[in-house]
């Protein structure tokens, strides 16, 4: 009885939160139970991936790792394509020092805009239902800096001002769109030309697990094995954030839907390069773990499919874990990098210690899988 209460008020808390479609890529059709929410046909105009085809090259899975539960140097860095330390300073300096010249309707929920500067270049501006959701996205973000995960979109605060040269042309647009006065907004870069993810077969079936066995990462092509190191980081990351906007919730739903998982994967998109792109992380961290006792279970089930790392992430939780200040080394590189930091806030010392504990948590994982599968 208590798990379906919890499973009941999980539901109730997800379409209260959900967006509906991504703030990064092209809206995507509404998928397991957010079809509840009625969403119009003129929003369902995304594409799916191309089918994978039988004749893709198949990796070798012996030297998929290179000891223990760590994918190999050859997988690791092959897989390391995504949004560099100078990508994403350039972008920022942009996203705060460049006119914007529209903003329309777009990027999920209906308080949030997709917005053009004057190069057209076009990012996600999110409002979102209270500044928290705004937080949120923000610490994700510069938590998976911390992390050295690089899949997800460079972000910038910036406070809404009619008055000043970057918001003066879109001032009609603003006093249509019911904001707070000058309310601080994420700026997310815009990434094109993206599609859909569906979990991957390992982590697909009845038995769920992406473990360091011949079965795991059998009839696997190399395509798929360069992904499934960036799915590694993506449950980690997940799991310290609490997520429950993208993984969690497609556990959730296959009470309803036994087939959500050959689905596309909410907020989860994938690069014409083949880099995964996690975006739309607003249920990170602050409401994430506000609403954590409804989700927890869903967030170690996820956890518990997982036992092979990429071994510089694993190193980075290790340290985090070492120094018990994993909440102040997010604070300090907040601070340095988003000007906006100290009039924005941050977590509570309550979520502080959560953070912690869930780095903890992740550690004493990966330990246990060290141990199981060690040589």
């Amino acid at each position: 009885m208590r798990i379906a209460l919890l499973a009941a008020q999980a539901l109730i808390s997800l379409l209260a939160f959900s967006p509906g479609s991504s703030s990064s890529s092209p809206p995507s059709k509404d998928k397991t139970f957010r079809t509840l929410l009625a969403v119009p046909a003129s929003a369902e105009l995304g594409r799916r991936s191309a089918p994978r085809t039988s004749s893709a090259p198949r990796a070798a899975p012996a030297r998929a790792l290179a000891q223990d539960v760590f994918w190999s140097d050859r997988l690791d860095g092959a897989s390391s394509a995504g949004f560099s330390d100078l990508h994403v300073k350039r972008w920022q300096l942009k996203a705060r020092s460049s006119r914007l010249v529209s903003l329309e309707r777009g990027c999920g929920r209906v308080s949030n805009r997709l917005a053009r500067f004057s190069d057209g270049t076009r990012a996600c501006l999110r409002y979102g239902i209270n500044p928290d959701q705004v937080l949120g996205e923000t610490l994700s973000f510069y938590l998976s800096r911390l992390l050295g995960i690089r899949n997800v979109p460079a972000l910038a605060l910036s406070r809404v001002n009619t008055n000043t040269e970057q918001w003066l042309r879109v001032r009609q647009d603003i006093q249509g769109s019911q904001w707070a006065d000058t309310p601080i907004v994420s700026l997310t870069e815009w990434i094109s030309n993206l599609t859909d993810v569906v979990t991957p077969p390992p982590l697909r079936t009845e038995g769920r697990r992406l473990h360091p066995l011949l079965e795991d990462l059998a009839n696997v092509t190399n395509q798929e094995m360069l992904e499934l190191v960036q799915w590694s980081d993506l449950i980690l990351f997940d799991y310290l954030t609490a997520n429950f906007d993208r993984l969690a919730s497609n556990l959730l739903s296959l009470q309803w839907d036994s087939r959500v998982m050959e689905r596309s994967t909410n907020n989860l998109h994938r690069t014409a390069k083949g880099a995964l792109v996690f975006i739309d992380n607003e249920a990170g961290l602050v409401h994430g773990y506000r609403v954590l006792p409804m989700w927890d279970r869903y967030h170690e089930a996820l956890l518990n499919t997982l036992c092979i790392f990429r071994k510089k992430t694993a190193k980075k939780i290790a340290e985090l874990h070492k120094s018990q200040n994993v909440a102040n080394q997010l604070l300090e590189q907040y601070r340095a990098s988003e000007p906006l930091a100290f009039q924005m806030g941050f977590l509570s010392e309550e979520h502080a210690e959560m953070l912690q504990n869930r780095t903890d948590r992740l550690y004493k994982h990966i330990l246990q899988c060290k141990a199981k599968y060690s040589k």
